[in-house]
């Protein structure tokens, strides 16, 4: 089922590419809802147009000059260029996406915007294209609940972070469990729906990976933006999680 799923979600990530919309939320000015307006400002309409994510990783990063982020299922980019903006010039991002598309768009913007501090690689986010120790904050933003191998995931940023490094994330965790049937609805899991997991079972993964300090810094109910929901579906949220790997 793993491939399935790759494909499923790649498939909708270039359609969603191509036509400019959003995944996780219904409005299409979804980045003016997640992000402060004062962080959008510069950024051209492909990347703030192309907003895919669930929350704002960014502003709970605190991030600092000169570090190096990673950040999982970059799409557009716009995490990036928000990373990037605060990491400053002795300081570098890194994007990885699996889908051509997501890609294309994001290094076009990168180009229009003339930023050199970031890098787009194509890859998958339970195999990181990304040598060991060598991150000082991963970020991800809607990205984990579209795995079918979350603890891979998990795995891979425990060991691509540095000792003492940092993870933020926002994603979709859900208060209860899918049922079977909805786990194999794969177009529901490529919204960003039916991949999502229990933030009990999320935060347990982490710390079975090695992380510390994994905490649960907020979380909002996300039926509103996330339709239609099927009967029978447990509570489903957007959550912003942040973890760090023992010194």
């Amino acid at each position: 089922m793993t491939q399935d799923i790759h494909e499923a979600v790649q498939e909708r990530y270039g359609e969603l590419a191509r036509e400019e919309k959003s995944c996780c939320c219904k409005s299409e000015s979804a980045s003016a809802k997640l992000y402060d307006s004062t962080m959008l400002e510069g950024l051209p309409v492909d990347v703030t147009g192309l907003s895919l994510g669930c929350g704002d990783p960014v502003s709970i990063a605190n991030l600092n000059p000169g570090e190096t982020v990673l950040d999982l299922g970059s799409g557009g980019g716009i995490d990036c260029f928000l990373a990037a903006r605060q990491v400053g010039d002795e300081g570098y991002v890194i994007g990885v996406d699996m889908t051509p598309d997501m890609l294309a768009k994001a290094n076009a913007s990168k180009v229009e915007m003339g930023v050199k501090n970031v890098e787009f690689r194509k890859g998958h986010i339970e195999n990181l294209p990304v040598v060991n120790d060598s991150i000082d904050v991963v970020m991800s933003n809607c990205v984990i609940n579209l795995s079918p191998d979350k603890a891979a995931v998990f795995s891979e940023v425990f060991r691509v972070l540095k000792p003492g490094g940092r993870a933020s994330i926002s994603d979709i965790v859900t208060e209860g469990e899918f049922t079977p049937e909805l786990r194999a609805d794969l177009n529901r899991w490529s919204e960003c729906v039916t991949g999502a997991i229990d933030a009990e079972a999320y935060t347990g993964l982490m710390r079975a990976a090695g992380f510390v300090d994994v905490q649960i810094v907020d979380k909002v109910e996300a039926k509103e933006d996330i339709v239609p929901l099927q009967e029978g579906m447990p509570r489903i949220y957007s959550a912003r999680i942040t973890a760090r790997k023992p010194a």
